[in-house]
């Protein structure tokens, strides 16, 4: 039976899904943008500083279902623009350290008018 993941370190879930799913000894993460929990407003305004949060946002949900970033197997990328990729690598490169798979796709829109959003897949 899947276990719902919650976390108050990390933005409350928008809609009608759950932070993050385990099942199957591994956490499936929903989409984690650059929300600061606190006040349920984006980080700044820079690609930068929302990856930085959302990296943060995802580290909490990992936690709480008992993974880390070094535990992930797979993730998606979402970006507003993909002239942030290299922006974005940077950010990523420090808390993915252990190079999981990964996709990466340029989109219309993202919540709230973020600038990156990023899911993951790890293992427990």
């Amino acid at each position: 039976m899947a276990k719902i993941i919650s976390s108050p370190a990390a933005p409350a879930a928008i809609g009608p899904y759950s932070q993050a799913v385990v099942t199957g000894g591994l956490v499936f993460t929903s989409g984690q943008i650059g929300l600061v929990p606190q006040t349920g407003e984006l980080a700044g305004d820079t690609l930068t500083a929302q990856a930085e949060q959302a990296m943060k946002n995802l580290g909490a949900v990992l936690a709480e279902a008992g993974s880390s970033y070094e535990k992930a197997v797979k993730t998606t990328c979402y970006l507003a623009d993909m002239a942030d990729f290299a922006a974005f690598n940077e950010v990523y490169a420090k808390y993915f350290v252990g190079k999981p798979a990964r996709s990466c796709f340029a989109v219309k829109d993202l919540p709230k008018g973020a600038l990156c959003e990023v899911e993951v897949v790890a293992e427990l």
